[in-house]
């Protein structure tokens, strides 16, 4: 096939995705499966169009992948707007920490039983599969700012957060499978650098620019009365956030979440120190994006602090969005191509494992005393999608060392489970948030 020939193809791709999207929304497969099909349409398993391999590309495939995942991580925290005092955030960071370490412990243990891999191996097999994605998870991630179910809360503040609380744990694997010594000195410097300041540095970093950056350019444009989309601006936040953190050795990826954390946070304090005053009392603390109507943003003059920073929000979320969907459709046909080179039962029976105890039996335990209801409890255990931060984290373990046949067979039995994760996950979560769904709508009919 030509240039033109996979032109045509790719339109025909997008349109076909387009049309079906109301289909798609309602049945058992989610847009990011149908891309990961069409991906193995065009690999050697079907028309063998196009051969790729990521392991062949590891640091090109790293860089792709933390472009996309720090779109979709700054999105992420710019759409959760709840106070810091909301228990989502609580059962997140529960979520993202010691349901986190619970699961990269049994994972390590159920991989050296099961494979006999060394220690190190399995413990980075267990880093890279244990974080959830925030991009592949659009269906049980929160929609809007509006959005404050508390399921959907706790899924994405922990998806927000898990990525760069996995890293460190992979980076300890990194440096004990090449040889480090396993001395005190080893352990308190990944401690002091690579944990307490990666996480503490990393979300300081990102919030301070977020939210310091958002309050200037909603100043800037109230003065100006600049009215004109900025869809850069998104794209600043993503790229300075995750540069400044990654210079200073802290976590990019929690530096561009609570970059968009920050952005929000300073969106909030202009609403409520200059609510509009040309709405009714009870709209005043609504989303800023809320008050901007895209068609009519020429109509708007400066001197409105509300709107401004509307605008500021709405254009970092349209263009974020679209960002992340593009890049992350990508990737699914590229993981669909290469899935023939790296196939392998072990992971899929090790995702089974992952799926159906170790994850749920790790959530259940980090979630005691929370006060989450019992069927909540359940679906958080099993909605813990995998994707495109595990690739991202292979092509980190590779480019840093971690090679041999052991560590290729690690990374075909980890690619396997991120495509039975998209495949599984993606068929069960539109069933279940709709069972669920009912279930909150007759009980709220029997109040």
């Amino acid at each position: 096939m030509d240039f033109l020939a996979w032109t045509a193809a790719t339109g025909c791709l997008l349109l076909l995705m387009s049309l079906a999207s109301g289909w798609i929304h309602r049945g058992p497969v989610t847009s990011f499966g149908l891309f990961l099909f069409a991906g193995i349409l065009c690999g050697p398993w079907a028309f063998d169009l196009l051969r790729i391999d990521i392991i062949g590309h590891p640091t090109l495939a790293a860089h792709i992948t933390e472009i996309t995942m720090a779109a979709s991580l700054f999105i992420t925290g710019l759409k959760l707007r709840l106070p810091f005092s909301d228990s989502g955030w609580w059962v997140g960071a529960r979520l993202a920490f010691p349901a986190m370490l619970l699961t990269v412990i049994g994972m390590t243990l159920l991989v050296h039983w099961i494979t006999g891999f060394n220690w190190p191996l399995s413990l980075a097999f267990a880093a890279i599969v244990a974080p959830t994605d925030p991009v592949l998870a659009s269906l049980i991630s929160v929609n809007d700012a509006r959005d404050d179910d508390a399921l959907r809360v706790a899924l994405s503040s922990e998806a927000g957060m898990n990525d760069g609380s996995a890293l460190p744990l992979l980076i300890l694997a990194v440096m004990l499978f090449s040889g480090e010594a396993p001395e005190s000195t080893l352990f308190t410097h990944w401690a002091l650098k690579d944990v307490l300041w990666g996480v503490i540095g990393g979300v300081g970093i990102g919030f301070l620019l977020g939210r310091g950056i958002g309050m200037l350019v909603t100043h800037l444009r109230n003065a100006h009365g600049d009215v004109a989309p900025n869809d850069f601006l998104a794209l600043a936040l993503i790229a300075l956030s995750y540069a400044a953190a990654q210079s200073l050795d802290a976590s990019g990826f929690l530096a561009t979440f609570a970059a968009g954390v920050g952005l929000r946070r300073a969106e909030i304090r202009v609403i409520k120190r200059n609510p509009p005053e040309d709405l009714p009392e009870d709209d005043r603390f609504v989303p800023a994006e809320e008050l901007i109507n895209p068609n009519q943003r020429m109509s708007y003059s400066g001197g409105n602090l509300a709107k401004s920073v509307g605008l500021v929000v709405g254009d970092a979320l349209s263009f974020g969005d679209t960002i992340e969907r593009l890049m992350a459709a990508g990737l699914m046909v590229v993981l669909g191509i290469t899935l023939a080179d790296h196939w392998n039962l072990t992971g899929i029976a090790l995702g089974l494992l992952l799926f159906a105890i170790v994850r749920p039996l790790a959530v259940w335990l980090a979630t005691l005393g929370a006060g989450i209801p019992f069927a909540r409890r359940l679906l958080i255990g099993w909605l813990g999608i995998r994707g495109i931060g595990s690739i991202n984290y292979i092509a980190f373990a590779w480019v840093h060392g971690m090679e041999g046949p052991q560590a290729s067979t690690m990374v075909d039995m980890a690619l396997t489970l991120v495509v039975s994760s998209i495949v599984l996950h993606g068929a069960t979560v539109t069933p279940l948030l709709s069972c669920r769904a009912a279930r909150l709508a007759a009980r709220q009919r029997d109040k």
